[in-house]
């Protein structure tokens, strides 16, 4: 499986939180609310994958179940941002 797009849309930040993420995996399957967060130390970024609360509960929606996918995304995630936020 091969990330083929990244897209990165920059928000107010946040509490760490810079921008929201989405990639395309194979040109067949999409993923998107991909957050984008400063690491604690300031140097590079560090992603989370969508999750939704419902009353006392976080459920996760979507993450890589291999070790090798989450590392493609992270670093097209990571590489990306890096050309569009700059830091």
């Amino acid at each position: 499986m091969k990330v083929k797009k990244v897209e990165i849309i920059p928000i107010k930040p946040h509490e760490g939180l810079l921008a929201f993420a989405s990639v395309e995996i194979d040109d067949s399957f999409y993923i998107g609310s991909i957050g984008v967060h400063k690491k604690r130390d300031g140097k590079g970024y560090r992603i989370t994958f969508p999750t939704r609360k419902v009353g006392n509960h976080q459920f996760t929606i979507c993450h890589p179940t291999k070790q090798d996918l989450s590392k493609e995304i992270e670093s097209a995630i990571t590489s990306k941002a890096e050309e569009v936020l700059g830091l």
